[in-house]
């Protein structure tokens, strides 16, 4: 997938949360939560969809 973006001239960014499980953003399953991993993943997210896409 990475030489398809490099072909492309696509940039993009990829975050990863070491240790975090799926869904760490539930804050209703508290087994899974992470609530500083998902407020900068939240942060990220607003920051992303406050640029032109």
């Amino acid at each position: 997938m990475g030489t398809l973006y490099k072909v492309a001239n696509i940039r993009f960014e990829s975050f990863e949360y070491e240790g975090k499980q799926h869904a760490f953003h539930n804050d209703t399953n508290t087994a899974r939560y992470d609530k500083a991993a998902a407020e900068l993943a939240w942060a990220r997210t607003l920051a992303l969809f406050s640029k032109p896409l």
